[in-house]
């Protein structure tokens, strides 16, 4: 079993990326409804297999585009999160996650090499001196930045038997935490439940955080005042299991089981959160 837990990745960041950068203005200001409209499509569907089986098709029209257009920032961007979505949520085969989880972290690092020019040297880059190029990030860049952030997640969850893959979780912790600090902050309440996904994937004695992660976590479930069924899945998985905590596990997934999935831009996470919480509750007792 991969022993990552799976990185909740909202498909709408796709679109959403996509249309507030600009890319779709490429085109028309039809195409620019035309997202926003397929944006809060993809939230408000209950029904995941619809958006499974209708994504590759906008992958196959972002790859077109970027033909045309293989330099563009916001392509790019948008094209690295939706290979970063498809690949960590839909791709169910392990090597077709690492062929598209790659492809979006090339595209990711591409569409912010071309805002910023000092990542584009971050392959290989000692740990101090990559964090100190951080500074120099600004709101500008955030959109790049996020993009990064995602399908590098991605990438590292999909090739999670790769100890090099590994090591680079302090580089993209650093990073969303710098993302925080420029962006306008519309994307907080998702960044901070990768935070607490990266601190509580290791237990303390091999370096995780587990107490700060459980302050991300809860962080991100305020921020939506719970609304986000997916946050409280990945607390009970990555926290209460990592610290055999049944009772704050047990309470956390019926808490997802009771709510109302139906909530407005978290309906397909939301009901792919109860579906992971029935099966983590169904592999309890077993677990604990």
């Amino acid at each position: 079993m991969n022993p990552w837990p799976r990185i909740k990745v909202s498909l709408v960041l796709v679109v959403a990326a996509a249309s507030s950068s600009g890319c779709a203005s490429m085109i028309s200001s039809a195409a620019s409804n035309f997202a926003d409209n397929l944006s809060a499509a993809v939230l408000n569907q209950d029904d995941p297999e619809t958006v499974r089986d209708g994504a590759p098709a906008y992958l196959l029209l972002l790859d077109s585009m970027l033909e045309g257009n293989p330099d563009d920032p916001a392509l790019l961007a948008a094209a690295a999160n939706l290979y970063a979505s498809y690949g960590a949520i839909f791709a169910n085969d392990p090597d077709r996650a690492r062929r598209m989880t790659s492809r979006a972290r090339t595209y990711g690092i591409k569409s912010l090499c071309q805002s910023y020019t000092p990542s584009c040297n971050w392959k290989g880059m000692p740990f101090d001196q990559y964090e100190s190029t951080l500074a120099g990030l600004r709101s500008k860049q955030a959109v790049a930045v996020y993009a990064y952030s995602v399908s590098s997640l991605a990438y590292i969850r999909a090739h999670s038997d790769d100890w090099n893959a590994l090591a680079e979780l302090p580089h993209i912790e650093a990073l969303l935490n710098r993302y925080l600090e420029i962006s306008d902050g519309d994307s907080a309440a998702a960044v901070y439940g990768y935070l607490g996904i990266l601190t509580t994937l290791r237990p303390p004695a091999l370096g995780g955080e587990p107490e700060k992660g459980r302050q991300y976590f809860e962080r991100s479930i305020d921020l939506t005042g719970g609304a986000d069924l997916g946050t409280k899945v990945e607390f009970a998985r990555g926290y209460a299991r990592l610290l055999y905590e049944r009772e704050m596990h047990d309470k956390l997934l019926h808490e997802v089981l009771a709510a109302d999935p139906y909530v407005p831009g978290y309906t397909l996470t939301n009901v792919l959160a109860q579906r992971d919480a029935i099966a983590l509750l169904a592999s309890a007792d077993d677990y604990f």
